[in-house]
């Protein structure tokens, strides 16, 4: 397993969880993101949803640094590869900044963690997240991934990178890049061929006639 799929594997776990909290359904690009930016009503949203989501679409919560951090971490979990495109290209750092407005107690815990990311980046290599080489901020990432190794001094950034990674999951596997990337098809008429030759002659028939 490449370390796309081992991110990917871990991403799906905790899309479903994420996806029941959040109620997010497979939709045609990001998740409640779009459907806030689109002008028309998608099925199964409430008008007053509908016009809720618009107004917490025109506003803003990230500055422009912080969507750049989130965007490089959900890269981080969900790269794009042969198979499709990764986390950005999917809109997640969008959908992300949708979800904290429509769930404010996201908005403490992210901004610290994308703070905490810095801080520790600062101290560590002289520069923050996003300036760091892909190898620093991999190293990094390495020891807040995995809760069962993290040290204890890591536990803000554990809870910070669970939580990101949850989003990252929620908003590319709702995306249409993320549902292709699964190769989920939908429903498709299926074909009856008829009872199989083996089973009817298993039950004394020759064929279909008897």
């Amino acid at each position: 397993m490449n370390r796309r799929d081992s991110l990917k594997a871990l991403g799906l776990a905790a899309a479903g969880g994420a996806l029941l909290l959040d109620g997010c359904g497979p939709q045609s690009k990001t998740g409640k993101e779009t459907a806030a930016k689109g002008a028309e009503k998608l099925p199964g949203v409430q008008d007053w949803e509908h016009v809720r989501n618009g107004k917490l679409a025109g506003e803003t919560f990230f500055t422009d640094h912080e969507l750049a951090t989130i965007g490089v971490v959900a890269d981080i979990i969900i790269p794009a590869d042969g198979v499709s495109g990764g986390a950005t290209d999917a809109g997640v750092p969008a959908f992300i900044e949708f979800m904290v407005k429509d769930i404010p107690a996201y908005q403490t815990p992210m901004r610290g963690g994308l703070k905490w990311l810095d801080v520790q980046c600062q101290r560590r290599y002289g520069q923050v997240f996003t300036e760091c080489r892909e190898s620093q901020q991999l190293e990094l990432v390495d020891e807040i991934a995995y809760p069962a190794k993290a040290k204890p001094e890591m536990r803000q950034g554990v809870a910070f990178f669970s939580l990101m990674r949850n989003l990252t999951a929620s908003g590319f596997f709702t995306s249409e890049l993320g549902v292709k990337d699964i190769g989920y098809v939908g429903n498709r008429p299926g074909v009856w061929d008829g009872v199989p030759q083996d089973v009817l002659q298993a039950h004394g028939f020759k064929d279909a006639w008897g």
